[in-house]
């Protein structure tokens, strides 16, 4: 294993490394998997340079730290059908963009692909354990995605707001569009795509999940682990005092962070863990297309929940229609 070379993401960052030297010849030693799981454990981010551009490999190293599991959404593009259970495809083409709905604003530029900071599977009651992202087509400029530290966050937190929010649960509903999102916003929308008919359908039969705000992880640390993507209020809270909570912690929680922003090659592979680490994508110009694949893998922190004990399906929500261009 001397040739797989391991150090920090940044002298400033309390989190995260590197790693150079994975390949289809030693990923399949078990002593160098469970290092690499060691390391995830302790770090939360490890950025694989070097790697060979494969969808199969991708799906091997994500196989390193878990087993796959499906997105729990039908609407979601697949890349591979034949790969199970799956890579999910997330493309946005330059004839994608013929107007400004589904642009984003943000500081004064608009943007296609921008994504707030905020945990995959809020919507859901079990929580992927990790993701693994892989650039399939890189913008030539901005398109960076960011990685926060819950941990981090926590300890940088003032203790008053700890005590005021670490017993609170937040709500989020399947409903992701970011033309929703009723907290912490710092950008503006311009309308809803077409292609979102699908998730409004399906977020109208899932009941909302509830995440903790605060949540220890089993080797001690306390994480701040809360977004306002899809987030509709705090459990038994759901009135001006919750709103307001909820918004002054995702605003503190902006201040706080101190994150990692990955510039993406080819033959990069990230992989972040999600109970803990929050993530976004700044987005890109519109003229610019970008395309990612990112694989799920399984492992749950078994605190989140669906609302009243209900499934998928034992609910029928009234969801606010797409907004299109006329």
């Amino acid at each position: 294993m001397a040739d797989v070379k391991i150090r920090e993401l940044g002298p400033e960052l309390s989190f995260g490394s590197r790693v150079t030297g994975m390949s289809w010849d030693n990923i399949e030693d078990e002593d160098l998997r469970q290092q690499m799981r060691e390391l995830f454990i302790e770090r939360g981010v490890i950025v694989f340079e070097d790697m060979e551009p494969s969808p199969t490999l991708q799906v091997e190293l994500s196989k390193i730290f878990g087993p796959l599991k499906d997105h729990p959404t039908k609407s979601t593009p697949r890349a591979d059908p034949s790969l199970d259970p799956g890579i999910i495809d997330m493309e946005h083409k330059r004839d994608d963009m013929a107007h400004d709905h589904g642009l984003t604003e943000v500081n004064g530029k608009k943007v296609h692909s921008f994504i707030p900071w905020h945990f995959d599977h809020t919507y859901n009651d079990e929580l992927n354990y990790a993701g693994v992202l892989r650039a399939v087509v890189v913008a030539p400029e901005a398109g960076r995605t960011g990685f926060a530290d819950g941990i981090q966050i926590f300890n940088a937190l003032d203790p008053e707001l700890i005590r005021r929010i670490e017993d609170l649960s937040v709500l989020y509903t399947l409903d992701v569009r970011i033309t929703q999102m009723k907290y912490g916003r710092y950008f503006k929308t311009f309308g809803d795509m077409p292609a979102q008919a699908g998730l409004i359908a399906e977020a109208a039969i899932f009941p909302r999940a509830i995440h903790p705000m605060i949540w220890t992880r089993p080797t001690g640390e306390r994480v701040a682990h809360f977004c306002g993507f899809s987030a509709e209020g705090v459990e038994l809270h759901e009135d001006p005092e919750g709103d307001a909570l909820i918004e002054e912690a995702l605003q503190k929680m902006y201040k706080a962070i101190k994150p990692y922003w990955h510039q993406w090659k080819t033959t990069d592979m990230v992989i972040w863990d999600n109970h803990r680490v929050l993530h976004s994508v700044e987005g890109c110009d519109p003229k610019y297309p970008r395309r990612m694949h990112r694989t799920t893998v399984k492992g749950d922190y078994d605190l989140g929940r669906f609302e009243h004990g209900k499934k998928v399906g034992e609910v029928q929500r009234e969801i606010t229609p797409l907004a299109l261009p006329a």
